[in-house]
């Protein structure tokens, strides 16, 4: 008896599964137009290296690689068939957002800033709102406290710990060197 039971309950969720697949293959109606009101979760994607206006403001012919790298951190493209050429590349993609792409090139000439050729450039401030852009924001909270509220906090109790004791130091050290034969 007990085998019967197992047989029935194997075919009742074969049943169940047939047709809940069968369910899926028609997604028409209703079921298509809450289907497409959801939507994946795309995260942003950031590359490169940004470059400020205020960054290549900065810039000023003559400077050494060394501090135009100060400044604009390393270049993320270099190559030895340029070597007098550091190429700048930033892009940010964001789900619903038109995706953003900057280049800033830097040209030495005897490894000293020559020129550098830019697109149009943001602020950091500008860079910023950008990123914030397209988001929901709620209430920001107030991070002050009154000087009453101040004088109402307990006062901080400074628990005083007492050093853990080295261990003994060993009574003899193991050669440097291994002894030649």
């Amino acid at each position: 008896m007990p085998d019967f039971d197992f047989h029935r309950a194997r075919l009742s969720l074969f049943i169940l599964a047939c047709a809940s697949l069968t369910g899926c293959g028609s997604f028409n109606g209703a079921s298509s137009s809450i289907a497409g009101l959801v939507t994946p979760y795309k995260i942003d994607v950031v590359q490169g290296n940004f470059v400020s206006k205020e960054q290549a403001a900065a810039l000023t012919p003559g400077m050494t690689r060394g501090q135009v790298r100060g400044i604009l951190g390393s270049p993320l493209l270099t190559s030895i068939f340029h070597a007098d050429r550091w190429d700048y590349v930033f892009t940010f993609k964001r789900q619903g957002v038109e995706p953003q792409a900057r280049r800033v090139t830097v040209f030495f000439k005897e490894d000293l800033l020559e020129r550098f050729e830019a697109d149009t450039l943001p602020t950091e401030a500008e860079f910023v709102a950008s990123l914030d852009s397209g988001r929901k924001t709620g209430k920001v909270p107030v991070l002050e406290a009154t000087e009453d509220e101040l004088k109402a906090l307990p006062a901080p109790v400074a628990k005083e710990v007492a050093p853990k004791p080295l261990p003994p130091l060993p009574a003899s050290y193991p050669p440097l060197e291994s002894p030649t034969r």
